[in-house]
């Protein structure tokens, strides 16, 4: 008699991460924020599960060079509500972008996590910095290019 396959299932401690160095320079905001929040996420491993952190860390560098298509320059605008009346406040993509370019990205790719606790924990493995420098050599981070399709 034939045994079943059983479905193995990693938990987070039993994870392989790995450091993942990705250049924004001329890089599409979606597809960009789609290729990271993949591997943050682990789907790119045969590990995969949707309930725990499997995922890799990625380090994003040059994040000041980042295009957006179309019309998104004019009318993209980053909305922030403090919770009191008139507490509304935006701001549109070139204002963000000349004061806090790393936010875009960040804002970006934790749209497309999941937003439970998980989700909160994931974006935690996101750093984005405006340079080409970032303290995290120590790691020995890989680096790997997000290709468009």
């Amino acid at each position: 008699m034939k045994q079943a396959k059983m479905t193995r299932f990693i938990s987070t401690s039993d994870a392989d991460r790995k450091w993942y160095v990705v250049d924004a320079k001329d890089q599409v905001l979606g597809r960009l924020a789609t290729s990271v929040a993949m591997i943050i996420r682990g789907k790119n491993k045969p590990t995969y599960s949707p309930n725990a952190d499997t995922g890799d860390f990625v380090v994003i560098i040059n994040a000041d060079k980042i295009k957006i298509t179309g019309k998104r320059e004019l009318l993209k605008t980053y909305i922030h509500y403090s919770g009191y009346p008139g507490g509304l406040k935006t701001k549109s993509y070139g204002e963000v972008m000349s004061s806090k370019p790393e936010f875009i990205i960040e804002s970006a790719v934790k749209g497309m996590l999941p937003k439970t606790r998980l989700g909160k924990q994931l974006i935690k493995k996101l750093k984005v910095y405006t340079g080409e420098i970032h303290p995290h050599q120590a790691q020995k981070p890989e680096l790997i290019s997000i290709s468009e399709k």
